[in-house]
């Protein structure tokens, strides 16, 4: 199984109200390490230093500080296409937490249309 499906089958496992995922990533070559470092900064993977596992990736659902989901899913894409195998662990995942929203000085629209896309 490539990175990508991996990737999928565990977003797929998620609740729709899922807000942050962290994953580690080792690579079964450690030989392409550079390689791999290069695509993996498209998504601000961060590197660990002594330890079994090579990066860690933050990815967001729908808002936050981290990378957005299809970016890892066609970040990992290339990673399977340059023959870079590896496997994935989940380290934590967040669900039912909402975005904060300043109201002031916002329309009445707005606000419905945050409620109805957030279905809160």
């Amino acid at each position: 199984m490539g990175l990508v499906q991996e990737f999928e089958a565990v977003v797929q496992s998620l609740p729709d109200d899922w807000t942050d995922l962290g994953v580690d990533l080792r690579i079964a070559d450690e030989t392409r390490y550079v390689d791999a470092a290069v695509l993996l900064s498209q998504i601000n993977a961060q590197p660990y230093s002594r330890a079994e596992w090579h990066w860690r990736i933050n990815v967001a659902h729908r808002f936050g500080h981290a990378a957005a989901a299809e970016t890892v899913q066609g970040v990992l894409g290339k990673l399977d296409r340059e023959g870079i195998a590896g496997e994935l662990r989940v380290r934590d995942a967040q669900e039912g937490r909402a975005e904060i929203m300043e109201w002031w000085g916002r329309p009445n629209s707005i606000r419905r249309d945050f409620l109805r896309r957030r279905s809160l």
